[in-house]
């Protein structure tokens, strides 16, 4: 029989998985990649990059990285606590 507390953190665990997939997809693709890095397309150089915490796509960045820890905490308690 399964506990109330296992019950909850897999419903838990499906939200916080669902939300990780819309923050992954509502992402733009970044053009530079590892080639821009080499000819000098990288660093804080930018009104852009400087200011980006602040915009939309800084946001979205920084909740997709809560919501990634969220998703690996919760499997981790899953995983060994239940």
């Amino acid at each position: 029989m399964m506990s109330g507390g296992y019950i909850a953190l897999s419903i838990f665990l499906t939200l916080a998985c669902l939300a990780l997939i819309v923050a992954i997809l509502m992402q733009k693709k970044r053009q530079a990649g590892f080639s821009g890095t080499i000819a000098g397309g990288g660093g804080d150089k930018t009104y852009w990059d400087k200011n980006k915490s602040k915009s939309f796509e800084g946001r979205l960045e920084k909740y997709t990285k809560i919501l990634g820890a969220v998703f690996m905490i919760t499997s981790l308690i899953i995983g060994f606590f239940v």
